[in-house]
């Protein structure tokens, strides 16, 4: 009736959602939708796991959807791969990806390699799940960076949200595909607000894994990052806006496949690059992505050498004053533009 009056109807707002309410979106959603579905890892039932990410899902869904584990990441992780091959789809909860090393062998021997050696006769979809990164105050055996680690091997998927929508629609894209996906989150980004829009809060939301988002335009140079890094990019960029420098940032969303078209498309605009990353630099993203960018028709285009911003080389310190210099913080990703750009 409104619109035969002629009266403008304005658009459903979008809602804030943080980081951890997204992820239990997803997870219920997929869990209503595909009964193969289930959840499984440590207090991830009653107490609705470490972070609150599986909260309420147990007494939705039961014993038999939502397991709780005993503390081996060798043996639910092993359980989880076996599942998977049967035609089961497991999402695998790491209390945080440091504790993945117990179990690498079943993530990458395993999972990772048997659709290849079974001659493409055995899929195995599964998602391994949890805390990724430097966390506060936690110190050296529980603040490492694996999106090197596990982008290097084939076989897997990697992807590392960002926002609220990332978390949402990577993970709901990753328990749908029929390959072992690895899902790299930020614990400190757990709690973080973000906007969503009407399109994020279907239901049949997902995002393509393999795919960039740039999540600001910019012509004067190109800032590559994933997970908590593209909020201190999206950060220095408007700092650097006030000083008449035009960012353009990048979200990569995916480590494997890396979507290095639309970083190519973004260096042909920029002329310049620059990578940042929590990890460590030697064999990092960042280097990945240079060493793609050097080896195609965009190094034609570049004005300078690209840069790039990580975590220093050495294992975390536990003091803040230590870790804070050990993390990449937005006056680094300035002081790099500033490099590129020679100003």
């Amino acid at each position: 009736l409104q619109q035969r009056r002629g009266l403008r109807l304005s658009a459903p707002a979008a809602i804030q959602v943080t980081v951890r309410d997204a992820l239990n979106q997803a997870l219920d959603e997929e869990l209503e939708r595909d009964e193969r579905v289930f959840l499984l890892g440590e207090e991830v039932a009653q107490y609705d796991g470490a972070y609150k990410i599986s909260r309420g899902l147990w007494k939705k869904y039961g014993d038999k959807r939502v397991i709780d584990t005993p503390i081996s990441e060798m043996g639910f992780a092993g359980i989880a791969v076996g599942a998977a091959m049967v035609w089961l789809r497991p999402v695998c909860e790491f209390m945080t990806f440091n504790f993945s090393m117990q179990a690498i062998d079943q993530v990458i021997n395993s999972a990772a390699k048997t659709h290849y050696m079974s001659a493409g006769t055995i899929p195995v979809p599964i998602v391994f799940r949890g805390p990724n990164g430097a966390s506060a105050g936690v110190a050296a055996q529980h603040s490492q960076c694996f999106a090197a680690w596990y982008g290097h091997c084939p076989g897997l998927k990697v992807v590392s949200p960002w926002s609220a929508e990332d978390a949402k629609g990577l993970l709901k894209a990753s328990i749908r595909d029929d390959n072992p996906v690895v899902m790299l989150e930020s614990e400190l980004l757990y709690g973080v607000p973000f906007e969503m829009s009407e399109q994020a809060q279907s239901k049949e939301f997902v995002i393509p894994i393999g795919k960039a988002k740039i999540e600001r335009q910019g012509t004067h140079v190109t800032l590559v990052s994933h997970s908590r890094p593209v909020g201190h990019c999206l950060e220095a960029a408007t700092i650097l806006s006030k000083e008449g420098v035009e960012c353009e940032v990048i979200n990569m969303r995916t480590i494997r496949p890396m979507d290095i078209e639309t970083v190519e498309a973004s260096v042909l605009k920029t002329n310049h690059l620059v990578t940042v990353e929590g990890g460590w630099p030697q064999f990092g993203v960042g280097a990945e992505i240079c060493a793609r960018i050097m080896e195609g028709s965009a190094f034609n285009y570049l004005d300078a050498p690209a840069v790039r911003v990580t975590g220093a080389d050495v294992p975390m310190p536990y003091a803040k004053i230590l870790e804070d210099n050990s993390i990449p913080q937005v006056k680094d990703i300035v002081f790099a533009v500033k490099k590129a750009l020679n100003i």
